[in-house]
């Protein structure tokens, strides 16, 4: 429509830098898989670090890039060889020869001794190019094709040992004049004073802008001040230094002996000599003594080569900042536009969402510095885990994916059919109806429209009224010998006991559950401790320990019903003497086994419901365990490693819900 503004918006292509349209970070991920590193053995920090190396799902992790990096390395030194420089002098002084030597032949004016003289000349010049190029510096060439083929020798070393120190200047000088050659001339000159004033430290700002103003087009990095100028001239030098060292020592020979024919000009070659010296002495701490392994087939010439070198150089930082492996690395070290210029920008694009992951995984809060300095899991972390894995142990007991077993979701007991108003710490479920009737009537009773809207007061609030349930004090005894760790029970004992305290302590709120593990000796442990608890190099199965502490656990709560669950892959092999120390014996001792008995009869005194899961087949196990549940009227279960969570979760509410029995099918029940 006329006179009406129009707006007008252009698309163009994604060009790197962070996807805007990535989703989030997944920590779920993230925190599952270093939850289960810990409880492998790893420390927080370790673990963190594992998963970073490895990556996730679809996402590419450290160890990846920094395998691209070192292929990427790999692939400049077996493509290409040193001495393309060399190549195209001898080419174009070959050329120069030839050329010299049919216009001899055609000039028929030439005095014949002045022609003999000249053809000999040419005949006997040194095998050495650069002794040859040097040889016919005084020349008086008779072809002019051959003149200009020997200039461009000039030129081309000219242009290359200047593309060495400035990136771009062998095209930048290509047909160059006398003035240009002049400027850059100046510009060295220039270039040194500032550089040796800054070592004296008597330059100031203005001294580099006004360098900047009259030859700033010479630096395409832009440098910002001095010392952005010194550090991207001197990383440029070394790198031409090193690609002179990775020169086998004929070729660095000839190559200096040409470098005085640079423009024809000995002074160009004195500059870049004073320029070096400044650069090293500002810069030591650059790699000036480094030398590479050439071996391909592809040639380069000083400025390309040094190019390649400063593009090593880049990729072996970078393979130190993906190492992670000096004091203080964090991901924000990887320098990620180095990286998208060496691999690409899809390998920027994992670098940051790697680092990312780790800030917001630092930030989340399922990390924390404990008093000793380290990273543990935090309580928040624990509680993620714990309810994941409750929802896993779910699953399985309830026989199929997706399908709900409502055992886990009313923890406050069978409904009586009436309500009340809702107080504090009530973790009944509210009565929606009740609630929403209580809020339309106090919304009238204020004279205010329903129709208007209602917002809900805590007021309003009623819950369904619940008849009293039994509490429980449940004691979780998980062995922790050197045979668990072994044989792949080490990481499943851990995340059963992470379900379940879980599922106590949210669902199941008035009951108390002590964690209780046992090796050589007994030892109560709260969930942290377990879940960062590394496997034990040492012999013993302490049933009889922890069984007392069990024994006491109870007493200390003599009004709940007790609940004794065991989890363990041997026979006992140890108990307790007069002294507190532990005896240990392989085959059991009978003492032993009298010592464990004596004590899971105290523990059957106090009425504890006891059921043992055993882990393994060893048929010794299998026996006293049968007999050891028989003496208390408990039970037996042997589920798979895998199933252990749900088998545990499964009798924990089957004491808890009496007469529902297991959902659970794939648990051998004895």
């Amino acid at each position: 429509m006329p006179g009406r503004h129009q707006s007008s918006f252009s698309y163009g292509r994604y060009a790197g830098g962070p996807d805007p349209l990535a989703p989030p970070v997944d920590l779920a991920e993230a925190l599952d898989a270093i939850a289960d590193d810990v409880m492998s053995g790893y420390s927080p920090e370790q673990a963190m670090r594992e998963f970073l190396r490895r990556g996730g799902r679809n996402r590419q992790g450290l160890d990846d890039l920094a395998g691209r990096v070192q292929q990427r390395r790999r692939d400049l030194l077996q493509r290409h060889r040193l001495g393309g420089t060399l190549d195209q002098v001898k080419e174009l002084l070959d050329a120069a020869v030839l050329e010299e030597r049919k216009q001899l032949v055609r000039d028929a004016m030439m005095d014949n001794t002045d022609r003999a003289f000249r053809e000999m000349r040419m005949e006997n010049l040194p095998s050495s190019t650069a002794a040859a190029v040097s040889e016919l510096a005084d020349y008086d060439w008779q072809s002019q094709e051959a003149r200009q083929m020997y200039e461009q020798i000039k030129d081309l070393l000219g242009r290359e040992m200047l593309d060495q120190r400035f990136a771009g200047m062998k095209q930048a000088m290509e047909n160059a004049t006398a003035e240009d050659r002049a400027a850059i001339a100046q510009m060295l000159a220039d270039l040194n004073d500032l550089l040796e004033k800054h070592a004296r430290g008597e330059d100031t700002p203005e001294d580099f802008e006004r360098f900047m103003a009259e030859h700033g087009d010479a630096f395409p990095e832009n440098p910002q001040n001095v010392d952005e100028l010194i550090d991207a001239l001197a990383r440029r030098s070394a790198a031409a230094q090193r690609m002179l060292r990775s020169m086998s020592a004929e070729q660095r020979e000839e190559l200096m002996a040409l470098s005085a024919q640079a423009f024809g000009s000995p002074e160009l070659m004195a500059q870049l000599d004073r320029l070096d010296a400044s650069l090293q002495s500002l810069r030591p701490g650059e790699d000036w003594t480094g030398s590479e392994r050439f071996e391909g087939q592809e040639g380069l010439g000083l400025g390309d080569g040094t190019g390649v070198l400063q593009d090593i150089a880049e990729l072996d930082s970078l393979a130190e900042q993906l190492s992670q492996s000096y004091a203080g690395s964090t991901l924000s070290d990887v320098d990620v536009e180095s990286l998208a210029r060496q691999l690409g920008d899809e390998a920027a694009v994992s670098a940051r969402t790697l680092a990312e992951l780790e800030r917001a995984m630092r930030e989340s809060g399922y990390l924390r510095r404990g008093a000793d300095g380290d990273l543990q899991l935090s309580p928040k972390a624990m509680r993620r885990l714990g309810k994941s894995l409750l929802q896993d142990a779910a699953g399985r007991l309830s026989g199929r994916q997706g399908r709900r077993d409502t055992r886990l979701a009313g923890a406050a007991g069978e409904a009586t059919g009436s309500t009340r108003a809702w107080q504090f710490g009530d973790i009944e479920p509210w009565d929606v109806g009740r609630t929403v009737t209580n809020a339309i009537g106090r919304v009238v009773s204020e004279g205010r429209d329903p129709a208007g809207g209602i917002r809900l007061d805590v007021r309003d609030v009623e819950v369904r009224e619940t008849e009293a349930r039994t509490q429980a004090a449940v004691a979780l005894l998980v062995d922790t010998s050197f045979s668990m760790a072994a044989e792949g029970r080490w990481v499943p004992m851990k995340r059963t006991a992470l379900a379940l305290h879980h599922l106590v302590s949210t669902r199941f709120r008035g009951d108390r559950l002590q964690l209780v593990t046992f090796g050589r000796y007994a030892q109560r442990r709260d969930i942290g401790e377990l879940t960062a608890l590394s496997a034990m190099r040492e012999q013993g199965t302490n049933l009889h320990h922890g069984l007392t502490l069990a024994t006491r656990f109870f007493r200390q709560h003599p009004t709940m019903q007790p609940v004794l669950l065991v989890v363990t892959d041997g026979e006992p092999t140890a108990h307790l003497v007069g002294n507190g120390q532990a005896w240990f014996s392989w085959p059991p001792e009978p003492e032993t086994v009298r010592a464990t008995v004596a004590e899971l009869d105290r523990v059957g005194r106090l009425g504890a419901e006891v059921t043992f899961f055993r882990l393994g087949d060893d048929p010794g196990l299998e026996r006293f365990l049968q007999s050891m549940a028989h003496r208390v009227d408990g039970r037996v279960v042997s589920p798979d490693p895998a199933d252990l969570g749900a088998a545990v979760v499964g009798e924990f509410l089957r004491h808890r819900y009496p007469g529902t029995g297991s959902t659970f099918g794939d648990v051998e029940w004895e």
